[in-house]
């Protein structure tokens, strides 16, 4: 009786894992994966030191690590912010010229509203710090706008 039970609650979590796996997003998937293949290296290594074979584990970490490493550093995402020894940006020295502001912007002068509007609204989808750029090169296309448009950005 007892190994009928067990058989059924064994069944039961393994349907269970079925429908979670069947409504999982592939990134919690990918992750579930990783994590996995990571507990079952640790496993094995640590089986293989505990039974005298260390050297063993110690020769397999020597050869796979560079490439674990390298697979690991491509999963990461991509860190935000200054890189390490990059010197800050430029401050404005004061109000910005149209001249500087048609540079900023990539137009040329004389530009219509409508290519400024655009042309603003291109360059922020990438600068704009929510999308991984930096809140100065934001605040000079946002100031590049206001200046070509005459504080009329609404």
């Amino acid at each position: 009786m007892l190994w009928l039970i067990l058989g059924a609650a064994v069944l039961f979590v393994f349907l269970g894992g079925l429908r979670a796996f069947e409504r999982a997003s592939i990134q919690s998937l990918k992750s579930l994966l990783a994590w996995i293949a990571a507990l079952g290296g640790l496993s094995l290594a640590l089986m293989l030191i505990l039974t005298g074979r260390g050297g063993i584990a110690l020769g397999a970490l020597t050869l796979f690590g560079p490439l674990l490493w390298e697979q690991w550093k491509k999963a990461q995402p991509p860190r935000r912010g200054a890189a390490p020894g990059a010197r800050p940006p430029p401050r404005a020295t004061g109000p910005m010229t149209r001249a500087e502001a048609y540079e900023v912007l990539g137009l040329p002068a004389g530009a219509d509203e409508a290519a400024i509007r655009t042309a603003h609204r291109r360059l922020m989808r990438g600068a704009h710090p929510d999308a991984g750029g930096s809140d100065w090169l934001a605040a000079r296309i946002n100031q590049a706008r206001d200046t070509l448009l005459g504080g009329r950005a609404g």
